[in-house]
């Protein structure tokens, strides 16, 4: 999800603070985005429709004469932004307010809990058992800084096992990246994304569930060898703040699963079910998912036994928590408008086409990639990065060739990555914190499984361009 502020302060002397505050670097790219529109000339492409969808016309660029936006014209691209984007903007929202009224239930914490007891006695499959936990939750629901409350949890029992709090710590996070990066279905970043693109809503999934298994498979292998090591010499992990004794709390808690979590477990289960077939039956989008949730919300809150109030604070509570990212979106949204009332994209995208055109267009789906890295280490929220960068990668797509769910595959596989060490990543660095990992510590430590998930990601979206990965 988006992350508005990150902070991070080591232990002990402090040395230095990074902060970076999104909206201010939003509102930078806005005035830089308003000032590029009195000095790039201005043009315009013809646009056809293709099977309901918009694309250039790559014969018909013309220039125009420059319409340079105003200073009060980009303080008003704001609302704007915030309008055009209001069909994402509340369906975050109400994906937020269902998290919170699934949180009310109790039913993900009496889950974790119940996974790590019955797991604590069977230590060869608690990090590959936790680890799937939360990659289908990254994957499914987007799951980022909701699960900052399990590290905690995951460290004590990772130490009462034999391994280091680095183990602990990476169990959450690598694996809710490991699904938050494959996006099998994320509403945040490939839901997002494939809107933008006019894709329809969470195709091509096939190919992500394949991506899902292997980015999985390496992330579990990553954390299980060091934790292996780590239990065959103490000496060779990082224990911080913890000890042992605090696992005690955990397995000595009586909390266990009732009928109606494993009812709203189900329900949950089946709202997905429902939400595929919608999707693929009856091109369901953005309106009719989000109507989806709004029935499970008030579905898990009954089967919770929560009062009508009750389930009406928890959904707002919920929201609340999103709203950062929700403006976020139409902060970004505002960028893209500035560019298109000075007529400036469609000169930019045929100056990069035309000189990408001559190359093999393999090598462009690489630069696409790795410029969706470089944006994200400067704008580390999925959401926001999908707002300001879809709207041009889509139609350099079209004209370079290269199918719109590979520019998609390209933007999440980047953002994802870039969660797990870049310390602009406030979900990250907020972990860390809990954990009491330096982030120099951490990104030693990660810093070869994210090479080697780079060059998974590179793989996967030649392949994609290759096999022309669609429907387009």
């Amino acid at each position: 999800m988006a992350q508005v502020e990150t902070t991070y302060q080591p232990e002990g002397k402090r040395k230095k603070e990074w902060k970076i505050n999104v909206f201010a670097l939003l509102l930078g790219v806005l005035v830089i985005a308003t000032l590029l529109t009195y000095v790039l000339p201005a043009g315009d492409y013809g646009r056809v429709e293709v099977d309901g969808r918009t694309e250039i016309d790559p014969d018909t660029y013309k220039t125009a004469d420059q319409t340079p936006v105003s200073p009060f014209g980009a303080v008003k691209a704001l609302h704007t932004g915030l309008v055009e984007a209001a069909n994402i903007i509340f369906f975050v929202l109400i994906i937020g307010g269902f998290f919170g009224v699934l949180t009310a239930t109790g039913t993900i914490n009496v889950l974790i809990t119940t996974l790590a007891k019955r797991l604590a006695t069977r230590e060869k499959l608690l990090i590959p058992g936790m680890m799937l936990f939360f990659a289908i939750g990254g994957s499914l629901m987007g799951m980022a800084e909701e699960t900052l409350a399990y590290i905690p949890l995951l460290i004590p029992l990772a130490l009462a096992l034999g391994f280091d709090v680095l183990t602990g710590t990476a169990i959450v996070i690598l694996g809710a990246s490991a699904g938050f990066t494959t996006a099998v279905m994320n509403p945040f970043t490939v839901g997002i994304a494939q809107g933008i693109s006019e894709l329809p809503m969470f195709s091509g999934m096939w190919y992500r569930l394949v991506l899902f298994v292997i980015v999985y498979a390496v992330s579990v292998t990553f954390v299980y060898r060091h934790a292996m090591k780590v239990k065959k010499d103490p000496s060779r992990g990082f224990y911080g703040k913890y000890s042992k004794k605090e696992a005690d709390v955990l397995l000595k808690s009586n909390e266990k699963l009732e009928t109606k979590h494993k009812l709203i477990l189900g329900a949950f289960l089946l709202n997905y079910v429902v939400l595929a077939f919608g999707v693929i039956k009856y091109q369901w989008y953005i309106t009719e998912i989000a109507a989806l949730f709004v029935v499970l919300t008030i579905v898990i809150g009954v089967i919770g036994r929560l009062s009508t109030d009750k389930i009406a604070k928890s959904f707002v509570d919920g929201s609340s928590l999103l709203i950062g990212g929700a403006l976020i979106i139409g902060v970004s949204r505002a960028t893209l408008v500035v560019l298109n009332e000075g007529h400036i994209i469609d000169p930019m995208l045929h100056g990069v086409s035309d000189t990408l055109k001559h190359i093999p267009a393999f090598w462009s789906v690489i630069g696409m990639y790795n410029f969706q890295a470089i944006i994200h280490f400067i704008l580390a929220s999925g959401s926001g990065h999908a707002m300001l960068t879809m709207p041009i990668m889509t139609p350099l797509a079209d004209l370079l060739d290269i199918t719109r769910q590979t520019a998609v595959l390209s933007f999440s596989f980047a953002d994802g990555i870039g969660n797990i060490i870049f310390p602009t990543a406030g979900t990250l660095m907020a972990g860390l914190a809990i954990a009491g990992i330096p982030w120099t510590k951490w990104a030693k430590w990660v810093l070869p499984l994210v090479f080697i998930q780079y060059l998974i990601g590179l793989a996967a979206v030649v392949i994609a361009h290759l096999m022309n990965y669609g429907p387009f």
